[in-house]
Order: structure tokens, then C-alpha cells, then sequence
């Protein structure tokens, strides 16, 4: 089959599509219930999942569906996929669409491996010639072949997965609809997901992709949909659209923290020890207007301020930071000292301010440890290991693979032309 390009007919159209469903309150638990209280009409809510959602899906395009869980994205693609019918609206789709939107979906759990894949294949409209040539290859793939003739019901969830994206995306599918299983898999047969994911799109298969991984917004959509409570917010280029959600995500956390702590960055405590001599008093995070956070954002502005307090005036004292991980990787260790700066006479309470432009941490939560020693680094005033706890959202425009971004300069030699880009 000829696949068009992105200019012929859209290969998804979604006109004013709602879908309702009811949540009943009083379901029938047993079989006097049903004969007790069958003339009692039955209580429900209305709960609306989708509410007049218009989308055109590009042929040969990927496209990725974001938003907050409860949004409405795994629904639509239920939709799409002919799983559920909407409750008023059309969508018409030019090609044949094959599923993955939920583990061993479509499974029956006494027949082989082997016998699944003749099923789901028959149910997405293949012929068994076209099963039969495909068959050697879903296998290899799934990497399950001494189970291949097991009946499923003994498989792990990871072998499902594996099954059940190698039936979707090897029995020639024109449409490919995937839901956030794919995660699901270890890493090694993540990475032959989207290896064949990108190589399905360089063939023209439209994807229609839902994920709550914005790098892999980024990485793989075209065009990108934002869902927000069943309403479509907008849709465009991935960057755009991801940078809006995320800034909405962002504002909606940092409110939430701000009302649940104490914003001036009060130390949280943990290991102490030192002479005294000089005690920090608190920690606090600073925007790049000044303004004290509990947040930061990678690739913007941050300040971190350290309040101290002098019991005893000292000399030479040097100031140090460490950045710890979730899982305890020492990230950072920045001090006044390995910086150039002098050595600083304390002789009454006030603060020192560690400037970063940008922030170079991927988001993440970190802890922050804090120190105050003399000129030697060996006598220590103050530490305190767990002096606060840095929380890193994601930056508008910026996707960090690791756990930080190095700012370095990129040169590139053609021998042919010598000449330096």
C-alpha cells in the first residue's frame, strides 16, 4: 500500500466529540438485590470525559497527546481506537488502526502466545497469510520465543508488554495508537520500542502518542494536543505546547508549596556538628527577581542564600555548598574558596548569596547541605547535612538527558571545505 504524504486527507478527524459515562451509587452486589429492587430506578452521575473536542491528525505525522491525568487523553484514544463510541460527535480515521492502550488488552488468557497473535490480528482485519509473514518477526522481537506456545495466563506483565507492542506495531499498521504502556518494559526493550517507534515514523505510520514524559514530547510528536479536563487547551509544535503546560504545572506547584511551607526557606535540620562559633540560621532560594521561592526552574536564575548568625567573631571564613540527588548522587560541592574568593571576617549576623545563571539541575528534589569553615577547610563552625530541600521544575525549552546541563561549546570541522562552523 501507497501511504499518502502529510498533505493528502488527515489520517484522524475528530469533530465535537463528547463522551459521557455514568457513575452509578447503588449497584447491585447480589442476585436478591437484582429481583428486590428492579423497579428502583437506578442513581448516577454524569461524569463528562471529553467535551467537544475538535482535533485533525496530520498522515505520516506523530502526535502526542499531554495533559494532567484525569484529562480526558486515554479516553480519546479508547475513542479513536473503536473501543468505546462517543456519546455525540464524529471521528473518522483513513487507514487501519492498530492499539496499544492497556496491558494484555485483547488477551485470552488460555490460548499460546502464538494463538494471541492469529487473534489479534484477526480482530485488526489480517488475513492469516499476512499473520503467517509477520509471525517469525513478532516472535524475534518479543524476545519470548521458548514461551511463545505458553499460554498467556502464566506470562509476567513484562512479557505481555512485550507481546502485546510487538503484535501492534509488526502486522503492518497504518494508524498506531499507543498509550503509556510502553513504560512498562525494562530498559533494553524500551529502547527497541522507540528504535522501531522512529523507524515506523520514517515510514510513514501515523502515531498518536500519549505520555506524561515531555522529553519524549520533545523527542518523537510533530504536533502536540493539550488536554485539560476534556477541553482541548491548545495544540501546536511540541516546544510550544509542552513550554505552556509546564509553566501552568510549575505555577501550580510552586502554590501549593508556598502555602504548605514556610517561603523564607527555614531549615529543615538533620546532621549538625561544628564549633558554633558561627551557626546558619536558615536557607532560602531566591527567583531572578528576588523574590523567595521553594522552587527553581532548570535553565533560569537562582539564588541561594545562606542566613548565618555569629556567636564569636571569626577571620577567614569559607562557605560551602553540597548537592545530593533523590537517590544520594553527590551532584555539586561549590565553595567560596574554590571560587577565588577571600577568606571573610564575621562579626555579626548576616548572609552570603551563591548565584546560578542558570540553574543547571535536571528537576528533580535535592537536598542541600550547608557548611561554614576557616581558610584550612578542616575547622568546621557549622554543617549541617540536610540544610534544605531544593525542588527543580522543568525550564521552558529545556530537556536534559542526566542529571544536570553543561554549558559548553560546540565547534564543527568540514575537512572538505576547512573551515571552521
Amino acid at each position: 500500500m501507497t501511504r499518502a504524504n502529510s498533505t493528502a486527507e488527515p489520517a484522524i478527524v475528530v469533530t465535537d466529540v463528547a463522551k459521557q459515562f455514568r457513575l452509578f451509587k447503588d449497584r447491585r452486589t447480589n442476585l436478591k438485590e437484582v429481583f428486590t429492587q428492579r423497579r428502583r430506578r437506578s442513581r448516577y452521575d454524569v461524569f463528562s470525559a471529553l467535551k467537544g473536542v475538535s482535533l485533525e491528525i496530520p498522515r505520516g505525522s506523530t502526535f502526542g497527546l499531554i495533559g494532567h491525568n484525569g484529562s480526558g487523553k486515554s479516553t480519546l484514544l479508547k475513542l479513536i481506537a473503536g473501543i468505546h463510541r462517543p456519546t455525540s460527535g464524529t471521528i473518522t480515521a483513513h487507514g487501519r488502526i492498530s492499539a496499544l492502550l492497556e496491558l494484555g488488552a485483547g488477551f485470552h488468557p488460555e490460548l499460546s502466545g502464538r494463538d494471541n497473535i492469529y487473534l489479534n490480528g484477526a480482530i485488526l482485519g489480517m488475513t492469516r497469510r499476512q499473520i503467517d509473514a509477520a509471525m517469525d518477526q513478532i516472535i524475534e522481537f518479543s524476545g519470548i520465543e521458548e514461551f511463545i506456545d505458553t499460554p498467556v495466563k502464566v506470562y509476567s506483565s513484562g512479557m505481555y508488554v512485550r507481546l502485546g507492542f510487538s503484535i501492534a506495531v509488526n502486522l503492518d499498521p497504518e494508524i498506531l495508537v499507543v498509550d503509556e504502556i510502553v513504560a512498562v518494559g525494562d530498559e533494553e526493550f524500551q529502547r527497541r520500542c522507540f528504535e522501531h517507534l522512529h523507524e515506523l515514523r520514517s515510514k510513514g505510520v501515523t502515531i498518536i502518542f500519549v505520555t506524561h514524559s515531555m522529553a519524549l514530547v520533545r523527542q518523537l510528536c510533530d504536533k502536540v494536543a493539550w488536554l485539560d479536563h476534556g477541553v482541548v487547551r491548545t495544540v501546536g509544535p511540541p516546544g510550544e505546547v509542552v513550554d505552556a503546560y509546564l509553566a501552568e504545572v510549575n505555577a501550580a506547584e510552586s502554590e501549593r508549596l508556598e502555602g504548605a511551607h514556610d517561603s523564607t526557606g527555614r531549615v529543615i535540620g538533620g546532621d549538625r556538628s561544628g564549633t558554633g562559633q558561627v551557626r546558619v540560621s536558615r536557607v532560602e532560594f531566591l527567583d531572578a527577581a528576588g523574590e523567595s521561592r521553594q522552587v527553581g526552574a532548570t535553565g533560569a536564575p537562582l539564588t541561594i542564600r545562606i542566613h548565618y548568625q555569629v556567636q564569636e567573631p571569626v577571620p577567614d571564613a569559607v562557605f560551602g555548598l553540597g548537592f545530593h540527588s533523590e537517590n544520594g548522587v553527590h551532584v555539586a560541592g561549590p565553595n567560596t574558596a574554590a571560587s577565588g574568593e577571600p577568606p571573610f571576617f564575621l562579626d555579626g549576623d548576616g548572609w552570603v548569596d551563591y548565584h546560578l545563571d542558570p540553574l543547571p539541575f535536571a528537576p528533580g528534589i535535592y537536598t542541600v547541605e550547608v557548611a561554614v569553615t576557616d581558610s584550612s577547610l578542616l575547622h568546621v563552625y557549622d554543617y549541617q547535612g540536610r540544610g534544605a530541600e531544593l525542588r527543580v521544575q522543568p525550564g521552558r525549552g529545556v530537556g536534559i538527558v542526566g542529571l544536570m546541563m553543561i554549558d559548553g561549546c560546540w565547534r564543527h570541522l568540514d575537512r572538505d571545505r576547512e573551515e571552521v562552523q
